[in-house]
């Protein structure tokens, strides 16, 4: 169980790190304690990871360095505990980045929503370089606000953060400032051949690696299982997954009961579906979106916005505690069936280096012993009931500023050039 600790291993109360829900770090994670104002916060560097937590209610600070070259991305993963925590719907993380006079350049709310059950919700906040704006483009010292919101009826106990800020140098040169329409909408023909056996990961980190096909896995009520597509400009994605029947004829019906969750190599949220289950088989498919571009940015939509960049977008399908109460704790079978379109183009003339987010496979995201090792310690947890599977859900509201919006991924009532 040592191993297990040290997944979970988390900055504050010894509690804090033994009761959060399982989530894999990288090996060099560091650990990084908010300040409780801008003023002598500690600083965070694009590429590293760090690990934090945050306490009901929170409000921490973090300091960015950035310059006038590179757009930027900060991003937060709560990971809510214990296991058996109550939850409610208005609870939620917030990200925002802060110019040095303590105005808003861009912040995202993520709320639990309708899965009030401990699982992982993210936020990210955006700094965009663009002629048409005249806030937060110079450079100099920026800030990152993670704040916390809780429900009276909530469990007040710490929440695990996963941090990370990203860069994106700006465009060399002209280019559209449109984003492009028209896309092909139609689902493609279901992947020819049989299901190949998949393990999924906890998170972000250890997500395994999907590409064109059928996939089969297995998940527990409760529980998330990640999964990363490397796509390249150009190219198109299509998921759906189905949940299998279950042995035992059980009377029975959970609403919302499979989840599926698209992010972008951000850790943005693009778009999610969701299926009921009455003990037959069920499934849910994400809509069709728009192949990636550059100028995707410029897109009103979030769904369409989100895909902007080329690298791991990252699929994320969990299943309700609901289903484990009334047809039995399983595991249920999963297939998943994954379609990329298209052929990887060249991309954008960056001013800059192009960021490396994992668009080939050989970007370095584990190896096949690592996944294997890590399978077997998922299967570990599982049999202690020492992992808590951590669920997704339907992330039911989004919010850029204080503005609440339904559906996953949805951003404020704001015009497109100031995304």
């Amino acid at each position: 169980m040592l191993a297990l600790g040290a997944l979970l291993a988390a900055p504050g109360p010894a509690h804090a790190a033994e009761s959060s829900p399982s989530y894999r770090f990288p090996d060099d994670v560091r650990d990084v304690t908010g300040g409780a104002r801008s003023v002598g916060a500690p600083l965070l560097k694009a590429g590293t990871a760090y690990r934090s937590v945050i306490k009901p209610g929170g409000k921490l600070y973090f300091q960015l360095i950035l310059d006038n070259r590179e757009e930027a991305y900060a991003s937060a993963v709560a990971v809510p505990g214990p296991a058996n925590a109550k939850l409610a719907y208005g609870d939620s993380l917030k990200v925002s980045i802060q110019d040095a006079d303590g105005e808003d350049c861009d912040s995202q709310r993520r709320s639990i929503g309708s899965a009030q059950y401990p699982h992982p919700i993210a936020a990210t906040a955006y700094r965009a370089l663009r002629t048409s704006l005249s806030s937060c483009q110079e450079g100099g010292t920026y800030t990152m606000v993670v704040e916390r919101q809780d429900e009276p009826s909530s469990t007040p106990s710490d929440w695990v953060l996963d941090l990370r800020v990203t860069t994106e140098p700006t465009r060399g040169g002209t280019g559209p400032s449109t984003a492009p329409t028209g896309w092909p909408s139609a689902s493609p023909a279901p992947p020819a051949g049989a299901p190949r056996p998949i393990h999924g990961g906890t998170g972000f980190h250890d997500a395994a690696e999907l590409s064109s096909g059928q996939w089969k896995d297995s998940l527990r009520p409760g529980q998330t299982l990640f999964f990363r597509v490397p796509l390249g400009w150009g190219q198109q994605v299509f998921a759906d997954g189905d949940l299998a029947n279950i042995d035992a004829a059980k009377d029975g019906y959970v609403g919302t009961a499979l989840s599926l969750q698209l992010y972008n190599p951000l850790w943005a949220p693009v778009t999610g579906a969701s299926a009921p289950y009455d003990g037959k088989r069920k499934g849910a498919a994400l809509d069709a979106l728009a192949p990636v571009a550059y100028e995707n940015r410029y897109a009103p939509s979030d769904d369409t916005s989100a895909m902007r960049i080329d690298g791991s977008y990252f699929l994320a399908v969990s299943l309700s505690p609901e289903v484990g109460r009334t047809f039995g704790e399983g595991p249920y079978g999963l297939t998943l069936r994954l379609t990329v379109r298209g052929a990887a183009q060249s991309g954008p003339a960056y001013r800059g280096p192009a960021p490396d987010l994992g668009a080939g496979p050989s970007a370095a995201h584990g190896s096949a012993a690592d996944k294997s090792s890590m399978k077997r310690l998922a299967a570990l947890g599982i049999g202690t009931g020492t992992v808590l599977v951590a669920g997704l859900g339907v992330w039911t509201l989004v919010a850029r500023r204080p503005v609440a919006s339904p559906g996953p991924g949805r951003r404020g009532a704001r015009p497109p050039e100031a995304r």
